[in-house]
């Protein structure tokens, strides 16, 4: 990735809320990538939590932002706060991530500075009612004021047009670090977590990492896994992750699905798995099926944005199914289950894909593309024109 000549850096500034789960692991491995690449590179986020301590680490500047994960009264404020810290930052190009950034960001900054706005899976499909319906108004509203409104599946642009939105689209599927999310180099690979202790090493082990929340659906794995256990006795369920729907999850759940709560690394949950799954409600496309098949394991995924884009053609017939379909979840999961030389196969077809579809470089130097093209369209404000002409130096 190139975007700086020697006497110039151009500045990225990312605004990120959430903080946690995927969004911040794009955001982390695209502010390593620009750092990598000479850029100049902030993050405008929440203060606490791992994710400004690792952006710190890798030598992006970090501006605390106070906000809110959902819109509400504050909402005037953080915007205020966030158009001060725009103003002392001076960036090239704005990147905000996911809904409650890409909205603050947009009404501080209206169109002043290239916008890259990337929704990581649309507002108005995660509420209902009287509210989804001001979630779709303001997209089609705010796309006035994204320069470029970056999708990570084909399924999330299409989602977008037919609700009316109207922009600059650019599609960047999610890439994961594949030298990091690899194969276990040997067996076995239970053997070093606390939580598998009790566990015959021989059980079938369902693993599913992400958000406790009803977008990522564990509430309709779980009504799948009855029947999933009785057909494949001594079956454990275990839930990687953390969130608000975790005491009601753990109040639904039987013996034989084990709460292992928020890790900093799911790479040895991911080995340890004989099948990942993810059944969510929606996505733009999820980053848990991605590492899961690149450390080499096959996964079962909904049908909903993002998730037949991120599967090769050859394991959508078996590992694709319909969202909220507890029957069809455990039909494929059985499935798999019952057949190891497949799973085996699955998994290193899925592992082949991701490296040729799903490498973070490939996903990075997309990016780079993208603030190329606004820089080089004089999308700044003329205080930075200087960077502008450096890109053609």
């Amino acid at each position: 990735m190139q975007l700086s000549a020697p006497d110039a850096r151009p500045r990225v500034l990312h605004i990120t809320q959430p903080v946690d789960g995927g969004v911040a692991r794009v955001v982390t491995d695209l502010a390593r990538a620009q750092l990598a690449a000479g850029l100049d590179v902030t993050v405008a986020c929440p203060d606490g939590g791992e994710l400004p301590a690792r952006l710190r680490a890798l030598g992006a500047g970090v501006r605390p932002w106070h906000a809110t994960r959902a819109p509400g009264p504050s909402l005037a404020g953080e915007v205020w706060r966030l158009g001060r810290l725009v103003g002392a930052v001076r960036p090239d190009v704005v990147h905000a991530h996911s809904a409650k950034a890409g909205l603050a960001a947009r009404l501080a900054v209206r169109g002043r500075v290239a916008t890259v706005f990337q929704p990581h899976a649309w507002s108005f499909e995660a509420v209902g009612g009287s509210t989804a319906a001001l979630a779709l108004k303001w997209e089609r509203w705010g796309a006035r004021w994204a320069s470029r409104v970056v999708c990570v599946s084909d399924a999330e642009r299409a989602t977008g047009v037919r609700a009316g939105i109207t922009g600059q689209w650019r599609v960047i599927p999610n890439g994961i670090d594949t030298q990091h999310f690899r194969p276990a180099a040997q067996n076995p690979v239970r053997a070093g977590i606390p939580l598998l202790a009790a566990v015959d090493p021989g059980a079938p082990l369902v693993v599913c990492v992400g958000r406790l929340c009803r977008q990522k659906g564990q509430d309709v794995l779980l009504r799948a896994w009855g029947e999933i256990a009785e057909r494949v006795p001594g079956a454990r369920l275990v839930l990687v992750g953390d969130g608000p729907d975790a005491g009601r999850l753990r109040a639904l759940a039987p013996d034989s699905v084990l709460f292992a709560g928020a890790v900093a690394d799911a790479v040895p949950w991911y080995r340890a798995a004989d099948l990942v799954v993810l059944p969510s409600r929606w996505e733009g496309m999820a980053l848990a099926p991605l590492e899961a098949m690149s450390c080499g394991r096959p996964v079962v995924v909904t049908d909903v944005d993002g998730g037949r884009e991120s599967l090769p053609t050859a394991l959508a017939p078996r590992c694709l199914v319909a969202a909220e379909n507890p029957a069809a979840l455990a039909g494929a999961v059985t499935e798999l289950l019952l057949d190891p030389p497949l799973r085996e196969s699955l998994g290193q077809l899925g592992r082949r894909h991701v490296l040729s579809a799903h490498d973070v470089r490939h996903t990075a130097e997309a990016v780079a593309g993208v603030y190329r093209e606004l820089i080089t369209a004089h999308a700044v404000p003329p205080v930075r024109a200087e960077y502008r002409e450096s890109i053609h130096s």
